[in-house]
């Protein structure tokens, strides 16, 4: 409701205003919403229909084909227009286009908004007129633009219609589980336009003034936590800017300290990442570095399955995906090693964790999603080389140094001291039976060895160049 530029648009015309939400998951192409993102929109859009109702307003729910919907919601009530915030993933751009081609022939008013991006994709070009590859000179051309505008203040009241249109029940979508492995994402998580405020103050009042030192530790509370609030358009990248630069006013730091800083950066790779995917549509699925549709990818489906329940053997890696299953998150200094891991150790094609994280993440984000497993596999735009392996053991030992993470995650590992908890296959047999840990039994062995997993890793990617 906040920050809303299609809804302020409606509330500006002298009539009714009728909310709308289509549930149309066939029309999202190979991406439709996976299962910790139904499970996160059922409460988002339960969240938004309490909030209209304390407006004396309602959330009209109805089941695609979009364009057919509202058409006959348009016959129903009588509208004369419509209005939407824009999304950029390929298949929806390319069925919101044609919908807007469609109702407007129909002799409707169409208006269409950004919500989501503080630029939108064809707004920022290099000096060639062609898109960006590279980060750093694309988020210096976008913070060299004008600031974005001051979000806008929900209506206080919407004007509603006479007769409301028939809407479905919530429950008939089927978001939620059948199965209690939601709980855990419920424990952590407050979706709605509330619960994002709260962890933005949160954020802001807290780790913000820490998080250049404590973004790698996945150990504290050393990030903001919005990338779901973000995705489901419960906040926008411009109430963060706006708010990031009074807290930064408030501490005294200059413009150029928080305009810099290395939080407002992650929002850059955001934008980043939607930039990427509009100029380069076939990206989900393909890689946009066309030599690494070569690349000698293994199958291997049993250890796949491994890394999916986080037995790998590797404790900061099964911490990592152990902590995906039950919340719907991973710490993202803990999904570039994990996807290091499997993209890298076993060769596994970095399109299976695309599709894992994609039904796991309460955050999953086709454009952030496509650009973090191509970075991490060195196929994408100003991705990380192929050679850059992540040494799981050693990246645990870095960034939790005492261990508190993975024995949050791994607690049969718990009682190991903390030069070991990274390493138990190094450790001594007399410090693994006084920690209560069997090897094979209680924790697996590792699945492969990392050096030497290494060395094919790079001899396969010096095969590809040659």
């Amino acid at each position: 409701m906040e920050d809303n530029p299609a809804l302020q648009r409606a509330t500006k015309r002298d009539a009714p205003v009728i909310v709308v939400y289509i549930w149309a998951p066939e029309e999202e192409a190979d991406w439709a919403p996976g299962g910790a993102s139904r499970w996160w929109l059922h409460q988002s859009l339960t969240d938004l229909d309490r909030r209209l109702r304390t407006m004396g307003s309602t959330l009209v729910l109805r089941r695609g084909p979009s364009l057919s919907t509202l058409r006959s919601l348009a016959r129903a009530t009588g509208a004369d227009a419509v209005f939407w915030n824009r999304r950029y993933e390929p298949a929806i751009a390319a069925r919101d286009e044609a919908i807007e081609t469609a109702l407007r022939d129909d002799g409707l008013e169409v208006e269409t908004f950004n919500g989501a991006l503080l630029h939108e994709p064809w707004t920022i070009r290099n000096k060639s007129r062609k898109p960006f590859q590279v980060f750093t000179p694309f988020w210096k051309h976008c913070l060299a633009q004008t600031d974005p505008p001051q979000p806008s203040d929900a209506p206080e009241t919407l004007r509603t219609p006479s007769q409301w249109p028939t809407s479905e029940p919530l429950s008939s979508f089927e978001l939620e589980p059948r199965v209690p492995w939601a709980e855990g994402i419920r424990a952590v998580w407050q979706p709605g336009e509330a619960g994002a405020g709260r962890q933005l103050q949160r954020f802001l009042h807290g780790a913000f003034e820490r998080y250049e030192s404590q973004r790698n530790r996945p150990d504290v509370p050393g990030t903001s936590r919005l990338s779901p609030h973000l995705h489901f358009g419960e906040i926008s990248p411009r109430q963060i800017w706006h708010a990031l630069r009074r807290r930064a006013e408030t501490l005294e730091w200059p413009t150029e300290s928080w305009r810099g800083s290395q939080f407002l950066t992650e929002i850059g790779w955001r934008e980043f990442s939607h930039h990427l995917l509009h100029y380069f549509p076939h990206t989900h699925l393909r890689p946009l570095r066309t030599e690494f549709d070569r690349f000698a990818w293994q199958n291997n489906p049993s250890w796949l399955r491994a890394w999916q329940r986080g037995q790998t053997g590797y404790p900061l890696v099964d911490a990592g995906m152990r902590e995906l299953w039950t919340t719907g998150f991973m710490h993202n200094r803990v999904r570039m090693v994990t996807a290091s891991f499997l993209v890298k150790d076993l060769l596994i094609p970095w399109q299976e964790g695309a599709r894992w994280f994609w039904d796991t993440l309460v955050d999953a984000d086709l454009a952030q999603n496509t650009l973090g497993w191509q970075w991490t596999a060195g196929c994408g735009a100003d991705a990380a080389p192929f050679f850059r392996v992540f040494h799981p053991n050693t990246q645990g030992e870095k960034f939790d140094p005492a261990g508190v993470y993975v024995r949050h995650w791994v607690p049969e590992l718990a009682k190991l001291p903390n030069a070991w908890v990274h390493r138990p296959h190094d450790a001594p047999a007399d410090v693994l039976a006084k920690a209560g840990v069997l090897l094979g039994r209680t924790y697996p062995h590792p699945l492969i060895s990392h050096a030497l997993a290494r060395d094919v890793a790079l001899q396969t990617y010096a095969a590809l160049r040659r």
